[in-house]
């Protein structure tokens, strides 16, 4: 069963996920809200990890970019098996659906193009306590890269979806994203890189130059 029950996605409108009100408002954030949140903890572990623990700029550094490069395979895997976990029940139909379907059925809702503030900021706390325990006190440099890569998926996938292709190199980035949804859902995971889906061999299948030229112009092909 596919996680959507949409047949062409619509691009305007937002669908109604709960009946509850609070929760059906937590399912709506502004792009700005989680940028700014998260840069602004990952400014104060950078700051915490120099400042109080010891570390050397060149330490914070290299921390901070693994826990960036570490970032970019779990959005691959989370993408991947989480996301797109057949629905084989009811109950995964909805889970899907309201953690992803929901987005292919809507891909031009921007108010759900990024996790609730609220969710993400207790993932957040529990990785925190999951790195600090493996990790020690490189949990500073490395929590900081993870979370500016998990801002820059949200830029990335926020821009995408609300601005059109640019005439630079990103408009790789634009092409890949619109093939996954308009082409190969099972395909082209990658959003802030397609470094992954060419490790595990999701990459796009070949098609015709006539077919690739349609889809990928845009996020909106229609």
């Amino acid at each position: 069963m596919e996680s959507t029950k949409l047949k062409r996605p619509k691009h305007k409108g937002s669908p109604k996920l709960f009946d509850n009100p609070i929760l059906e408002k937590l399912t709506h954030t502004h792009i700005s809200i989680p940028l700014i949140i998260f840069g602004v903890i990952s400014a104060a572990l950078v700051y915490y990890g120099i400042i109080e623990k010891g570390f050397q700029v060149p330490e914070m550094v290299l921390l901070f970019f693994a826990g960036l490069f570490f970032f970019t395979l779990v959005e691959y895997l989370m993408h991947r098996y989480l996301y797109h976990i057949p629905a084989t029940t009811p109950r995964k139909q909805k889970i899907s659906y309201t953690m992803h379907g929901v987005h292919h059925d809507y891909p031009k809702d921007k108010s759900r193009l990024a996790m609730p503030p609220v969710l993400s900021l207790v993932i957040a706390t529990v990785l925190f306590i999951i790195y600090r325990a493996v990790l020690g006190d490189y949990v500073f440099g490395f929590l900081a890269g993870f979370l500016i890569g998990y801002a820059g998926y949200l830029a990335v996938h926020y821009s995408v979806h609300a601005f059109k292709v640019p005439g630079n190199f990103l408009k790789v980035l634009w092409h890949h994203h619109s093939i996954h949804h308009y082409r190969e859902p099972d395909r082209a995971f990658g959003v802030s890189s397609p470094l992954w889906d060419h490790i595990f061999g999701t990459m796009p299948r070949k098609s015709p130059k006539s077919k690739r030229a349609a889809v990928g112009t845009s996020i909106d092909p229609s």
